[in-house]
């Protein structure tokens, strides 16, 4: 799921990237940080899961891939800035 989720976000990226928008920099810094805000909430859908987990086995796995759905958020938004940093400093 996670991965699935990741490569969601980076053709969204990259789809973003291609236009022509007069602020692409700005665009793409955007759809970063939607992409993360969708993948920070499907990290808290399964913090949330976890607690109301019946057994620990579950709530740690639960858990595990709640922080992997936060790192990823995190990849996503430095990607995105580091993606519209290079378009800033080409345009330059």
């Amino acid at each position: 799921m996670k991965k699935l989720a990741f490569v969601l976000a980076a053709a969204g990226l990259m789809s973003v990237a291609a236009c022509h928008k007069t602020d692409q920099a700005a665009a793409v810094d955007n759809a970063g940080d939607n992409a993360a805000a969708a993948l920070d909430n499907q990290g808290d859908q399964l913090s949330a899961a976890a607690d109301n987990a019946s057994n620990s086995a579950t709530a740690n796995s639960l858990d595990n891939a709640s922080d992997a759905a936060h790192n990823s958020a995190d990849a996503v938004k430095a990607d995105a800035s580091n993606k519209a940093d290079a378009i800033d400093n080409a345009a330059k």
